[in-house]
């Protein structure tokens, strides 16, 4: 898959409530000149500043180039082998040509432009971004880091640590289990929680 390792990180965002203007400044702010709009829907009912069409024009405006890949990386996928009991597996995602064009397209990019991957969710742990693919990109061993909403910048290490800690796991594994298997059994439990289901009445469904 790999077709050249970038010189830097590979960075994700969300764009949460943000104003249009603090976001811009935030992708400023950590020198981003290409997004990866990973959101299988590009468009936000609450937050209609980031819809495709709005996003793109301030994007152009500020040198910053857009790209839609949320029709491979998105947390929606249309395969239903990618689903069981209604909810989508990421593992299961991860495995599909699909996906995996997607991610080449990333490390492409990314061996050209600084990088920011975008969904929705403020919290990194709350989005497919990084438990999909921020960990499929690190499983490459690209770097990963994730923007905060404060601006502040995480590496996807440290993600995972506060992922291991809320499960009260060894951040570096032990003997019977290594640190990549609890990693992979963390997201799994995550994963269950706020992956993609389709959505019941009442109740607005994940990018």
């Amino acid at each position: 898959m790999m077709v050249e390792t970038p010189s830097g990180p590979v960075l994700t965002i969300g764009h949460s409530d943000h104003s249009l203007a603090t976001f811009l400044g935030l992708l400023s702010q950590h020198e981003i000149g290409a997004l990866a709009d990973v959101r299988t829907s590009p468009y936000s009912r609450l937050h209609p500043q980031f819809n495709q069409d709005q996003l793109r024009r301030a994007l152009s405006d500020e040198g910053v180039k857009y790209v839609y890949l949320g029709d491979a990386l998105g947390g929606r996928p249309r395969d239903p082998s990618c689903y069981e009991n209604g909810r989508v597996r990421y593992d299961r995602v991860a495995a599909t040509d699909h996906f995996r064009g997607g991610l080449a397209r990333v490390v492409e990019g990314a061996s050209r432009y600084r990088v920011a991957l975008m969904c929705a969710e403020r919290e990194p742990l709350d989005c497919h971004r990084t438990l999909l693919v921020g960990q499929a990109l690190d499983d490459e061993g690209l770097e990963v880091e994730h923007i905060l909403v404060d601006g502040t910048v995480e590496t996807h290490r440290e993600t995972m640590d506060r992922l291991l800690s809320r499960h009260g796991l060894a951040l570096e594994g032990d003997l019977v289990t290594p640190r990549t298997d609890s990693i992979a059994a963390v997201i799994a439990l995550q994963a269950s929680r706020i992956a993609y289901a389709p959505p019941t009445r009442g109740k607005e469904s994940k990018p």
